[in-house]
């Protein structure tokens, strides 16, 4: 029998009580409801739903469990849950899908289902860590197959691959695993590799994921690569406290780092490169978030910045030294810093990269090898 998440079939009788339920729930929908979804996408796109997988990249910490109280990096995202805030929030804005929930927040129905999900979980990494207080890349795919399976459960087979199949799979991983390795895990074994070792162990990974989803009907994937970690206040300030600062160039990013995330980024790009020509139906989009970030840093003023080292929330030296504990801590003019807090960049920047993302500008080539408008408007 093929992999994946879809069941191929279901005594009638269960399939009879499966609909009794969703018509108490108030969750009946007709064929021709979810028909005109996967014809016409959201607000006339050729897009369905817009389904998230990541770390703090695409979460704002409302969908890990225990948070804030188990919050290892003593950090808040600026969500309020109206403003759109993080790169998939902002994408999500431009495809026109504007109900898209974070998986804890819902409760499980067909509507919110197809207004499309939120998996993403703080801290989340691409290696299982064994850790309860967020969700790693195994364990969202595996949301991501209880929610499939609830899609086909309440749709005819057909209605549910077509409406996979039109929706767009978007993940953002990697950023905590070069985290931990740097900040937490002095002694870590893989240390004692180089970078391209390290890399591989994780691409791979990914890209079990991404043909996993594949297999589960997926099309339309777009897959984030790591953001210049070497460049984050808090990985510049511990460089400052264990090398007096040696390692760190002319921008205040530390190089061997940054060598490290190059390498996962190259290594990944070239993976999504050979399984786009694999699955030819297939179309896999490489956004390449570090050079974007880099034009940025090399260019503060050309893109409105003034401050590209700092946090803007957060305490100590260039804020680095403890995050972000409350937003009432944020400086005033959060839209001319770079970076929000330890490691992630203010909303100001993300709108940059969303909008280059979307049309290749202002920065050439970030996504590649189609634009997300251009993946957005590519029929499956």
């Amino acid at each position: 029998m093929r992999r994946g998440f879809l069941i191929n079939s279901l005594p009638g009788v269960f399939m009879l009580m499966c609909k009794f339920i969703s018509i108490v729930h108030g969750q009946h929908y007709t064929e021709k409801t979810v028909s005109n979804v996967n014809s016409n996408g959201r607000n006339g796109s050729l897009v369905s739903a817009l389904f998230v997988l990541g770390d703090s990249s695409v979460d704002c910490g409302d969908n890990t469990l225990f948070y804030p109280l188990l919050h290892g990096r003593l950090s808040l995202h600026p969500c309020n849950g109206s403003d759109a805030t993080l790169l998939p929030q902002l994408i999500a804005e431009k495809i026109g899908l504007t109900s898209i929930r974070p998986f804890y927040a819902q409760n499980g129905s067909l509507t919110q289902i197809l207004g499309g999900l939120n998996f993403g979980s703080t801290q989340a990494t691409i290696l299982n860590q064994g850790s309860f207080s967020h969700q790693s890349l195994n364990q969202q795919l595996r949301q991501v197959s209880e929610s499939m399976q609830l899609l086909q459960l309440q749709l005819s087979e057909n209605s549910a691959i077509e409406f996979t199949k039109s929706s767009i799979f978007f993940l953002s991983f990697g950023k905590e695993d070069y985290i931990d390795l740097f900040l937490h895990n002095s002694s870590n074994p893989m240390l004692n590799h180089d970078a391209q070792y390290y890399a591989t162990i994780l691409v791979n990974q990914m890209t079990n994921a991404m043909r996993y989803l594949y297999e589960a009907n997926a099309r339309k994937i777009i897959c984030l690569g790591v953001l210049p970690l070497g460049c984050t206040p808090r990985i510049a300030w511990e460089s400052n406290q264990t090398s007096n600062g040696d390692d760190i160039d002319g921008n205040g990013c530390v190089d061997n780092v940054n060598d490290w995330i190059l390498e996962y980024n190259r290594i990944l790009d070239e993976h999504i490169v050979q399984l786009n020509a694999e699955l030819s139906d297939a179309h896999i989009v490489f956004c390449d978030v570090y050079s974007g970030i880099l034009e940025i840093i090399n260019k503060p003023k050309f893109y409105g910045f003034e401050d590209t080292e700092s946090a803007c929330c957060g305490l100590g030296l260039n804020g680095a030294m403890i995050g972000c504990i409350s937003t009432e801590m944020a400086c005033n003019q959060a839209s001319s810093h770079v970076w929000w807090d330890l490691f992630n960049p203010t909303q100001a920047v993300n709108s940059i990269l969303a909008e280059a993302a979307w049309s290749n500008q202002p920065i050439p080539d970030l996504c590649r090898p189609l634009t997300i408008h251009d993946l957005v408007n590519t029929k499956t």
